[in-house]
């Protein structure tokens, strides 16, 4: 039985300005497992969140195959792209990007109010996971009322609150202290572990690349390495 969830074959990203082309990815190979917990490693402009960006549909490889779940993204409609980043992929921004005027409860809630769950069983699953984060009592604060670290676990609740097959997470380390950054770590292992959710980060923080199972090294748009470290 094949349990591959991601699959890149030959993807490359090329930006133009004027006559000038930039490959920000340069033909890169790639499968993922489900329930792995991968980490695509590399300094800045290595191409890692590129790569991460195309796996989640936010942006379109110059050419090359990407499937996910076994579908070709590039022959999916937008409606049915919205549905597939709705339902089976949750993503983690390095910048929180939660809702100002939502509380971290509603926050979290939100991708279950589009897919029109009931209210009764939204409300449940919302605080199992807010609980599950350690932050049930911050439940009816907003995102200003919230440390950088604190904002971070609701993005990781909102993230995987729909139990999605997928999780991506863009460099989810870099904008918080060592102590707050071990233990989302932590967090996101349980999730990985409890779940079987497949996590697959960009990074460049050796606290993410010591914990992930598998480590994917990238330097200027191509793969170096991609070794096991379980």
């Amino acid at each position: 039985m094949n349990n591959e969830i991601v699959r890149l074959s030959d993807v490359k990203k090329v930006y133009r300005t004027g006559d000038i082309e930039t490959y920000a990815l340069n033909g890169i190979s790639l499968s993922i497992h489900k329930g792995e917990f991968s980490a695509l490693c590399g300094p800045s402009g290595s191409g890692k969140t590129t790569a991460l960006n195309l796996i989640g549909a936010l942006d379109t490889p110059t050419s090359g195959l990407i499937e996910v779940e076994g579908k070709n993204i590039a022959e999916m409609s937008r409606g049915d792209l919205s549905r597939m980043r709705m339902n089976r992929i949750g993503i983690v921004f390095q910048a929180y990007n939660l809702i100002p005027v939502l509380t971290a409860f509603e926050n979290a809630e939100f991708v279950l109010v589009l897919q029109g769950m009931p209210e009764k069983e939204r409300r449940e699953k919302v605080m199992a996971i807010l609980e599950e984060v350690g932050m049930a009592d911050m439940a009816n604060r907003r995102p200003s009322q919230l440390s950088g670290g604190q904002q971070q676990r609701v993005a990781i609740a909102r993230a995987v609150v729909s139990e999605p097959a997928l999780i991506l997470a863009d460099e989810p380390t870099a904008n918080v202290d060592s102590k707050t950054a071990e233990s989302l770590l932590v967090l996101m292992e349980h999730l990985n572990h409890e779940h079987n959710s497949t996590f697959i980060f960009s990074t460049h923080d050796s606290r993410v690349m010591e914990r992930a199972h598998r480590l994917i090294m990238m330097r200027d748009g191509e793969i170096v390495e991609d070794k096991r470290v379980e």
